[in-house]
């Protein structure tokens, strides 16, 4: 399915568990791209903190059991592990009231991020984890930290976790920014762009921060990716929804898989689009995917 997995993968950001009513699932949006990158057998690390807790606990055996490093995950006993209440509309649409402080709002530099992030291939970060100095210093460190090292912004705005300042600063250091079309259309208001054209506000914010790669998922009608100056786009696969918790983060983390193994963007945005529907019709994040499954799925649409 990959012609090349000798490809170390490292996600940054929170951990932690979702809470629908009384059921509880592992999430958070870093560690879902990490979850799913690794679930196609590339080597993956996760930087994050959980705190002293029995939460903090679960999610490390759970991460540890998934095949991921474990090493850049610390914990801290001044904060709980994050929780986030999920509440999902008729659609399966979800909003979230995000705790804080969290353990994640806390991450530091040391020997073992450092180490991690030094043989990273590629890195992936989102805006929320920068909502608190400390774990934003961390971020902006590491990302300096190897200028080698293919950078993803998967942008994920949670009110009121952001600001047009900071979210340029991390676009700036970004070789390739996800959005969803809310989200672009946004960032690029706040930045002055006034048109309701995505082509051109893609083209705007790829100019404006000098970011070669950008992709917008637009919900059920797909997506659109500019890849090598050139734009490719997919219908999306129409699938009946359990909720849409996490399967932004399997499209984008099997849309830079397939990118950066394969090189092919056509197929990259067909496989990611296949991923991200099959998450969409399964309730939570993180479902298991068989290499198969999603295989005959794509098959059975063509």
């Amino acid at each position: 399915m990959f012609l090349n997995k000798k490809i170390n993968a490292v996600s940054f950001g929170e951990v932690l568990f979702d809470v629908f009513g009384e059921e509880k699932k592992i999430g958070g949006a870093p560690l879902n791209l990490a979850l799913r990158t690794a679930s196609f057998g590339f080597p993956v690390a996760m930087i994050s903190a959980v705190g002293n807790d029995e939460d903090g606990k679960v999610i490390c055996d759970y991460v540890r059991e998934n095949q991921l490093d474990t090493s850049g995950i610390m914990t801290t006993r001044d904060y709980d592990t994050g929780i986030v209440q999920v509440t999902l509309n008729e659609r399966g649409s979800a909003t979230y009231e995000i705790k804080f402080p969290s353990a994640w709002d806390f991450i530091e530099t040391n020997d073992d991020t450092l180490n991690i992030v030094k043989n990273a291939d590629v890195f992936f970060y989102g805006s929320l984890v920068c909502r608190n100095d400390a774990s934003r210093n961390t971020l902006f460190s590491l990302l300096d930290s190897n200028p080698e090292m293919f950078k993803v912004f998967d942008v994920n705005l949670r009110k009121p976790f952001y600001h047009i300042e900071l979210l340029e600063k991390l676009m700036n250091k970004a070789d390739f920014i996800k959005f969803n079309d809310e989200e672009i259309l946004e960032i690029a208001a706040e930045l002055g762009f006034k048109s309701d054209d995505l082509e051109e506000n893609i083209r705007f914010i790829s100019e404006k921060t000098n970011t070669g790669s950008v992709c917008v998922t637009l919900g059920k009608h797909g997506s659109i990716l500019l890849w090598k100056d050139k734009f490719y786009k997919h219908g999306g696969y129409p699938v009946k929804v359990a909720d849409t918790v996490g399967a932004g983060d399997s499209f984008l983390a099997s849309l830079i898989a397939r990118l950066l193994s394969d090189k092919n963007p056509e197929m990259a945005l067909d496989f990611a689009s296949a991923v991200g529907a099959l998450v969409a019709s399964y309730s939570g994040a993180n479902p298991k995917l068989r290499n198969e499954e999603i295989e005959e799925f794509i098959k059975e649409r063509v």
